[in-house]
């Protein structure tokens, strides 16, 4: 009783400890894009500049990760040579800048919900360019999926009442760059064996991603910034907002860590659907009954999607357990044969 009663607790715990760390997660991811929404909006905060607002992201994590790497030694920097940096680091780290200043822009033109349904298209992109750069099997049923999930984004475009050209082209050049980096992860840093946490990819990227932001920077924002004279930077705004950015990074860590990636797939569904919720009964946007049409035939899709990956991992592990089965009983019948071999000289002798 008292065994199968410490097992249940401890199940319990663990339980209970997935769905902590599933809830700081949407809490954090919620309120980093409510938060940039309100600064960035131009009926709200109405501060519009999201190269300057990425920037300042992109400083305060660089140097966090840099104190609880270097001072706190919370975890070790992974071993990279400069050319490796250059190779692989570089072209995420600018992959990653267009992708947070892209999404970041679109948040002056379009609703939150909006954006959200937009984001459902991250499967598609991840996809299409894993076939494209041959880290994905082109399979029809998937690609038919993927045609699906479109078909759903599009309804919900249709459906959208302030539909905003330029803001939709901002939205899907970022789910474009993000994927791409997606994809260049495992092509330049996974495939030479580099993994690389939350901190210790915010250490090595952020710094990065700050070099070509500040390009776009001086030309775009910077001359209306000048002019600006009554602006006075707002260190409580920004730093609790930067503050989010960073924790959202460790959250992550914590839920994929401790949880699994699937488990952070479905929270992101949860997410969703909850700031589409915010978005239409706090923020006061309108939601049509074609836009959640719509994205519930994108969701259908993305759920199906999720469920196919996680039944080709499971397959993928059945065989490479059944592979070390063979291999152990393998093995074992060599050393009877040998012991039976050597036992049968010996009564020779």
């Amino acid at each position: 009783m008292g065994k199968n009663g410490s097992l249940s607790d401890g199940i319990i715990k663990k339980i209970l400890l997935s769905y902590t760390y599933v809830a700081i997660w949407i809490f954090l991811s919620f309120t980093v894009i409510v938060y940039n929404k309100y600064i960035l909006d131009k009926k709200m905060y109405n501060w519009p500049f999201p190269i300057s607002l990425t920037m300042i992201h992109m400083s305060f994590c660089a140097s966090l990760a840099f104190i609880l790497i270097k001072v706190f030694k919370v975890v070790e920097p992974v071993s990279m040579s400069r050319e490796l940096y250059l190779s692989s680091v570089v072209p995420i780290g600018a992959l990653y800048s267009l992708s947070l200043w892209l999404s970041n822009s679109a948040y002056i033109y379009l609703s939150v919900s909006f954006i959200q349904m937009l984001k459902a298209l991250m499967p598609v992109a991840v996809y299409s360019i894993g076939v494209l750069f041959k880290k994905e099997g082109f399979k029809t049923d998937t690609m038919v999926n993927m045609l699906s999930i479109s078909f759903g984004v599009a309804i919900a475009a249709y459906g959208e009442a302030k539909f905003d050209s330029w803001g939709v082209i901002l939205q899907l050049g970022a789910v474009a760059f993000e994927a791409t980096r997606l994809v260049m992860i495992q092509i330049l840093l996974t495939s030479k064996g580099i993994t690389l946490n939350p901190i210790t990819s915010l250490y090595y990227v952020a710094p990065c991603c700050l070099v070509f932001l500040m390009v776009p920077w001086i030309f775009v924002e910077y001359p209306i910034l000048k002019e600006i004279s009554s602006f006075h930077f707002d260190f409580v705004i920004f730093g609790t907002n930067s503050l989010c950015a960073f924790a959202l990074n460790l959250a992550v860590f914590l839920l994929v860590g401790k949880t699994s990636a699937l488990t952070m797939n479905v929270a992101g569904v949860v997410k969703d659907w909850l700031l589409i919720a915010f978005s239409w009964s706090v923020i006061k946007d309108t939601v049509t009954p074609i836009n959640l049409f719509g994205y519930g035939l994108a969701f259908l899709g993305v759920a199906y999607y999720n469920h196919s990956k996680l039944q080709a991992l499971k397959a993928k592990e059945a065989q490479k357990k059944a592979a070390q089965a063979d291999e152990e009983a393998g093995r074992l019948l060599e050393e009877r044969e040998s012991e039976g071999t050597g036992k049968k000289s010996e009564s020779q002798d």
